[in-house]
């Protein structure tokens, strides 16, 4: 056991302070390592498309919009989880190591826990929502007899509702994943950095939510194609963002990287 293991680390990782444009720095980082891994990073897009396409398609056999907004805003509740694919490549990307989608599975079972909880956290936060929405459907008439102002009132409201649960998941997931597969670092330390990161950067997050608001709206309006290209980029963009935010030094690195022991104690630089 080194000197760092014997030391007792703090329960929140420190947090810089950034930039409020910060977000298009993010982007363009995200955007260089999706053209360094292109491959894998299109084919992540594509599965993401179509499962956009997928859940509109029981949405429309169901004749529910209601059904629709809750199986979407799921779907994106679990967006975090779904790319730790993509911060992987991104983090090894930033480490010089050649990426390999699976090397994270391969070495990063030790974190593996960890990750499993925070999922599961996430789940919850989206029971609890689908549970909401519901609810929420019940206050109003039937879709068949609603006019254009119950229809303004209801999603007014359901977006309300939703905005809460989405900022809740938005600020515990913001740099928690990243962070635990960066560091050896426990599931609660990461969640309250990932929320002290966000509240102490507020107009930054707030541009950075916005900016990933605003390409999902154009990937939707593009028939879900624009999500090939840019839920990647969002991934890998997410990444840099936990690595200009948070100042992790005092826990060690995480496995995935393909180094032996002695180089993963090492420190190694974000750029």
């Amino acid at each position: 056991m080194n000197e760092q293991d014997n030391q007792l680390k703090p329960l929140v990782a420190p947090c810089r302070s950034l930039h409020p444009m910060a977000a298009f720095s993010w982007l363009k980082k995200g955007w260089a390592d999706f053209k360094q891994v292109p491959k894998i990073s299109l084919t992540y897009g594509f599965v993401m498309m179509l499962i956009s396409v997928l859940i509109t398609w029981v949405a429309y056999k169901a004749h529910s919009i209601v059904l629709a907004i809750a199986l979407t805003a799921g779907f994106f509740f679990l967006g975090p989880i779904i790319a730790i694919g993509l911060y992987s490549l991104s983090r090894q990307i930033s480490h010089g190591v050649p990426p390999q989608f699976l090397r994270c599975l391969k070495e990063g079972k030790k974190n593996l826990g960890n990750e499993m909880v925070l999922s599961f956290m996430f789940l919850i936060v989206f029971l609890i929502w689908a549970r909401a929405a519901s609810m929420l459907h019940i206050f109003f008439p039937s879709q068949s007899v609603m006019n254009n102002s119950d229809w303004l009132t209801f999603l007014g409201v359901g977006t309300l509702v939703g905005g809460i649960f989405a900022a809740i998941i938005f600020c515990v997931g913001a740099f928690s994943i990243p962070m635990l597969m960066d560091r050896k670092v426990d599931t609660v330390t990461a969640v309250i950095t990932s929320i002290n990161a966000v509240l102490k950067n507020k107009v930054a997050m707030l541009v950075w939510a916005s900016s990933i608001i605003v390409l999902i709206v154009v990937g939707i309006a593009t028939f879900y194609l624009g999500f090939v290209v840019l839920l990647p980029v969002v991934g890998h963009a997410t990444w840099h963002a936990y690595k200009d935010t948070i100042d992790a030094d005092a826990w060690e690195i995480g496995p995935g990287l393909g180094q032996t022991d002695a180089l993963n104690n090492q420190e190694f630089d974000s750029e």
